[in-house]
């Protein structure tokens, strides 16, 4: 028997098992957890000069900038900072904390209808999927009709996915939920990695291996400002090459 087949046996199991303790523990996590707002900033703006790309980020409240103290300081402000010396960037940030795939999903079509086109797309999402249990197939539906609506109507032509993070390792998560999250999150993230294998418009941002758990933000579940500068350099580097290649 594989490992996939054993997940896929297992973790049904496992849900009605647990299930019970799995409930209790996220009620307690969410009453005793700090609710931290999304950063005050501009969410909107151009800078820089050179080559022009129109970039758009969308997605949760990682994406929004929960966990630093202004957009500066969060993945928007640091990313465009990394490009404004090679490009002349035109930005837009469409995040809201608590935001699903099928949420975010909505809200792209509704720029794609009424605003500009976008040469980046950089997203974050899913996180939000596993902890109000969208199933995989379900998830994986969702996400393509995105990239689909991404290229098709809004012109996009390279789109950054970031990977759902290494919730198994979030300190504020008791076990075993924390241990269960994990694993559903490193399922729904190679199921992503094998879907995208052949979309080479697409790239996967993966922050799992780098998170440092000591530079998170206070309430323990969202990044820290030294974590958006890791995760605005990497998505530097992939625009940077991507579009050296011609995209």
């Amino acid at each position: 028997m594989t490992r996939e087949l054993q997940t896929k046996l297992i973790q049904p199991m496992l849900t009605v098992v647990l299930g019970p303790i799995l409930f209790l523990q996220g009620r307690y996590v969410r009453l005793r957890t700090p609710r931290l707002p999304e950063p005050r900033g501009e969410r909107t703006g151009a800078t820089g000069t050179g080559t022009r790309i129109r970039l758009l980020i969308l997605g949760d409240s990682a994406a929004a900038g929960v966990g630093a103290d202004s957009q500066q300081q969060a993945l928007a402000g640091q990313l465009v900072e990394c490009l404004r010396d090679s490009y002349q960037v035109e930005w837009r940030l469409e995040a809201r904390t608590g935001s699903t795939t099928r949420q975010s999903l909505s809200r792209l079509r509704r720029i794609g209808q009424s605003g500009p086109p976008f040469d980046v797309l950089l997203t974050s999402l899913g996180i939000n999927d596993l902890t109000r249990n969208v199933g995989e197939s379900d998830w994986l539906a969702a996400q393509r009709e995105l990239r689909e609506t991404a290229h098709q109507l809004l012109g996009v032509r390279l789109l950054l996915v970031t990977s759902i993070p290494p919730i198994g390792r979030f300190p504020v998560l008791p076990q075993p939920l924390r241990w269960y999250l994990g694993q559903r999150a490193n399922r729904f993230n190679q199921l992503l990695q094998q879907d995208l294998q052949d979309e080479p418009a697409t790239s996967l941002i993966d922050l799992g291996s780098s998170l440092d758990p000591q530079l998170m933000a206070r309430d323990g579940f969202h990044p820290g400002p030294a974590i958006y500068a890791e995760w605005a350099r990497r998505a530097a580097n992939q625009i940077r090459e991507k579009f050296g290649q011609g995209i």
